[in-house]
């Protein structure tokens, strides 16, 4: 983590110390709440909409914060070393960067619709290998967590893996800005924020800033099945707002692609795959899912940029740890196989989900049980049934519907399969009911839902609490 004199601080974020005598002072790390403090911490006061973190600045510095941040002009200021700036969120995220440019590491930056987290998490587990790597932790991915993971990089880091979030235009902008990609990757493009960008292209032109703010000469990694971003690109060239050297290589299940697997099978605990470009090299995944197969290449295609060797990569990838809730195999405690990916959805990723349930052999019944997809805008509905329908024609064995949106899942579910094995729920403990009254030992049920929707109850009623069906009698 970052460890700094005042005076270094000071002149890192552009502020002002308020008394030359704390210039040699050190802070160790940084925090944004008072209450989690460690030793030698800088407080950083954010204003939230209902609680201003300067009112909390004079009990930080009396518990063990060596300094803190502090507006200027703002009166009240308390006794205490404290660096004056002209806005606390804009000196924290110029504090970050100045701190990564000084520690020569390099940027890998993700960003995409879905599997942003799943690719960092794999990038990390190849680059570690060999290098000396940092990541964002949980979700921290956006204008306040992307400074906070710069600043907890240790100060020997060769490579730091950052994942970018966006809800709108300009936000992959400024992350990229804070922290220029070496090597910049675009997952896909989904349908993950429709509600506020109103179009897929805009999506895809809010992903793409990413490319953008790459450094000069660095490479930009996207999935060249979508093609909205070779679309895009050519618009952010012709305006000239690429790097004029930036490299690309494109990754996908197509074969125009610079690479894309040319064997993949779904197992029980994971997926095997050979890639174009490295050949035999057989690879094994612990995540299953032909989608996380493509995310795996682009992982693949930036370890192979900073030089990690395939035997590295083949030992990485299959030793990786996967942030949970991202197809999570889970076994209950009466045998049954869970498949956990509640922590985010769109009609993308629901498709892939879907695909990866019907592609699991050896089970006596596959449940499908899908929540609400959130923030995708006045066509939610349309998306929903399109969902169901998909989930019908898959050949699963039972779909429960969870939320008012996916009533029209289940609806679109009944179009193809039979509607008696179709159940649509308002209330989440009469699901659960059910579920565990109809589901036995042998069999497998996936649960997939935007996290708002908080599916992973559900999850963990059926690992934790025994069935109620017949194999239970």
């Amino acid at each position: 983590m970052i460890g700094r004199t005042l005076g270094q601080v000071a002149a890192m974020c552009g502020g002002r110390l308020n008394d030359p005598a704390f210039a040699e002072k050190k802070i160790e790390g940084v925090a944004i709440d008072s209450r989690k403090l460690s030793g030698s911490s800088l407080f950083v006061p954010l204003g939230g909409t209902n609680v201003d973190g300067h009112e909390f600045v004079a009990g930080a510095l009396q518990n063990g914060a060596a300094a803190s941040l502090w507006q200027q002009g703002r009166e009240g200021a308390p006794d205490g070393a404290l660096i004056e700036v002209a806005n606390v969120l804009e000196a924290l995220q110029l504090l970050a960067s100045t701190y990564l440019q000084g520690s020569g590491a390099k940027v890998v930056g993700i960003t995409g619709s879905n599997g942003k987290t799943t690719t960092k998490d794999m990038v990390y587990a190849l680059l570690g290998t060999t290098l000396r790597v940092h990541k964002t932790q949980g979700n921290f991915n956006n204008h306040l967590g992307l400074p906070l993971t710069l600043l907890a990089m240790p100060e020997d880091t060769e490579v730091v893996v950052l994942e970018m979030g966006m809800s709108d235009l300009g936000e992959i902008a400024l992350l990229a800005k804070i922290a220029p990609p070496d090597v910049a990757i675009v997952t896909n493009i989904g349908e993950s924020h429709l509600l506020n960008l109103g179009s897929r292209e805009n999506i895809a032109r809010a992903k793409l800033e990413i490319a953008s703010g790459t450094k000069p000469g660095g490479l930009l990694i996207y999935n060249g099945d979508e093609p909205l971003l070779p679309m895009v690109l050519q618009e952010l060239r012709a305006a000239e707002q690429l790097p004029s050297d930036l490299r690309t290589f494109t990754f996908g299940l197509g074969t125009d692609n610079d690479d894309y697997p040319t064997q993949m099978e779904q197992r029980s605990a994971g997926m095997t795959f050979t890639s174009y470009v490295e050949g035999e090299v057989p690879f094994e995944l612990p995540v299953l899912g032909s989608h996380n197969v493509t995310n795996a290449l682009a992982a693949i295609a930036a370890a192979r940029e900073l030089a990690v060797p395939a035997m590295k990569m083949q030992q990485g990838l299959a030793s990786m740890q996967l942030t949970g809730m991202r197809i999570e195999r889970l076994t209950g405690v009466s045998g049954l196989t869970i498949l956990n990916d509640a922590y985010n959805s769109s009609p993308t990723s629901a498709r892939a989900a879907i695909d990866v349930l019907a592609g699991l052999q050896g089970y006596a019944s596959k449940t499908l049980v899908l929540g609400d997809m959130l923030e995708l805008g006045e066509h939610e509905r349309e998306y929903h049934l399109e969902v169901g329908q998909y989930a019908g024609r898959a050949g699963l064995d039972a779909v429960y519907a969870y939320g008012s949106l996916s009533a029209e899942s289940a609806r679109g579910a009944s179009e193809w399969m039979n509607p008696q094995h179709v159940h649509a729920f308002v209330d989440k403990q009469e699901m659960i009911a059910h579920l565990r009254s109809h589901l036995a030992a042998t069999d497998a049920v996936l649960v997939k839902a935007s996290r708002g929707m908080k599916l992973e109850e559900v999850v963990y009623a059926l690992r934790d609490e025994p069935l109620n069906s017949r194999d239970e009698a």
